[in-house]
């Protein structure tokens, strides 16, 4: 995973303004029939990640997927996507002529220059540390007072590297712990310093500043490494294609799409704020009568429907969030539209619910052939609401293929869910369905039964 135009303090633009980046024979003026015509069908190569492509409740996204699915819309060319097992494999896709394009962010490097030719949006990034915001003694603003720190990384990684590097500098003292990459990964850290389990760790700017977005207690500013550039890239026979992306990533409508893509994906809280609720009175919500009418079709006890209302959007009809999900329930706009739910009514409470129901009823019915027990199955269906059911799907068979129960839930299809934030399992090949933060869908299921239980103390069925 590499840089996404996500700058530190000490090189940030702002983001309206950034624009891809200008090769050799790229003149603004340039017509592309006169350096080359843009085929009819572009074929795109990217890698699963967090930062560039994934999928997430049945929907396409990624900020180098969304982006070069603009190119493709501006050109009237249909973006024919092929997902890489590794960088690796992703240049040898674009040297042999499988792909056209790799949207996916290449090193500016010696090693690459000669085999791609950079183009699109140039991205900087560099080597951050993580640490709890703090404005005491405790707080690191420069590397000389790492000396005596515990800082914990990826073993063998770049992050260990310059570590390594930077405590030779200093002349010693950094007390480094290194981690496997098969029993944690980089998200993995980031967390553990959120919550206090660990004090430091060190990762690329852009995952850091992603991973804020969960996060917000976290310091990322300081910098410890050297600029890293990086960009898409083309076949070294094919810079007409590069001056053509270039161009039109020079125009003012794509740069403001990359400004919007960088505030989705880096800047917009994707927390779930705290939003402590009175059941004193016997009532969950404003919105009970609608829990009552529409959790029946289900067979579901309305306090359940009410519970993952609440843990959807604190029952606020008008929320919408970092994905673009809207109204109680957060459904997906393309998924509304799919259940016949017209845009101008996503967001009215009873719509909303009556849709969401629909979409559990299907749920439920995909995964009775997974999951026997209805009670069990419920927490299925939870989260294949939050995720998009082929992740669990993914996780299903994940649990199979590593000695799991499929058919439960706690400790065992969860746990296989949470595998596949990290490459060595969601590129395995009963994974059809990529890489998936599945620790924000663990985390959905138990809050919304723990209110449950809250609700069935305190709210009468």
């Amino acid at each position: 995973m590499r840089g996404l135009c996500l700058i530190l303090p000490s090189l940030i633009l702002a983001a309206a303004s950034m624009t891809g980046c200008r090769h050799a024979g790229a003149g603004a003026g340039d017509d592309n029939d006169s350096i080359g015509k843009l085929p009819d069908t572009l074929r795109v190569g990217t890698l699963y990640s967090p930062t560039s492509y994934f999928i997430y409740r049945e929907e396409k996204m990624g900020y180098d997927y969304d982006l070069i699915s603009g190119f493709g819309k501006d050109k009237d060319i249909v973006i024919d996507l092929k997902v890489a097992p590794s960088l690796a494999a992703l240049i040898e896709m674009v040297d042999s002529g499988d792909v056209d394009v790799a949207a996916y962010e290449i090193p500016i490097t010696a090693e690459y220059r000669g085999r791609v030719i950079p183009c699109g949006p140039e991205n900087i990034t560099h080597q951050v540390l993580v640490q709890p915001k703090s404005r005491g003694e405790d707080h690191i603003t420069d590397v000389t007072q790492l000396v005596g720190r515990e800082i914990y990384v990826e073993k063998d990684s770049k992050y260990q590297h310059r570590l390594n590097n930077l405590n030779e500098e200093l002349g010693g003292g950094i007390i480094i712990h290194t981690v496997a990459e098969d029993t944690l990964i980089t998200e993995d850290l980031i967390e553990m310093v959120s919550n206090g389990k660990i004090p430091l760790t060190v990762v690329d700017s852009d995952i850091a500043q992603l991973n804020k977005t969960y996060y917000n207690s976290l310091d990322i500013g300081m910098e410890i490494s050297f600029p890293q550039r990086s960009s898409w890239g083309v076949a070294t026979d094919k810079q007409w294609l590069a001056d053509s992306i270039d161009n039109w990533l020079a125009d003012s409508e794509p740069k403001n799409t990359q400004a919007r893509l960088l505030k989705r994906y880096f800047e917009l809280s994707k927390e779930n704020p705290v939003n402590n609720i009175d059941l004193s009175r016997g009532k969950i919500s404003p919105y009970d009568h609608l829990f009552r009418k529409y959790a029946p079709q289900i067979d579901w006890d309305w306090r359940i429907l009410a519970s993952q209302g609440y843990t959807e959007s604190h029952f606020d009809s008008n929320v919408v969030s970092w994905a673009g999900a809207r109204g109680i329930m957060q459904i997906m706009p393309r998924t509304a539209t799919a259940y016949g739910l017209p845009s101008s009514k996503i967001t009215d409470p009873e719509a909303n619910i009556r849709t969401a129901v629909a979409i559990l009823k299907d749920l439920d019915k995909s995964l009775k052939k997974h999951v026997a027990d209805p009670e069990e199955r419920r927490k299925f269906i939870l989260a294949a609401y939050n995720s998009g059911i082929a992740h669990i799907y993914d996780a299903i068979a994940l649990a199979k293929k590593y000695g799991k129960n499929p058919q439960v839930w706690s400790g065992n299809v969860e746990e296989a869910l949470m595998m596949k934030a990290n490459p060595e399992y969601y590129n395995d090949p009963v994974c059809k369905y990529g890489y998936f933060r599945g620790k924000q869908t663990t985390q959905y299921v138990i809050k919304v039964l723990d209110f449950y239980e809250r609700c069935q103390r305190q709210v009468a069925l």
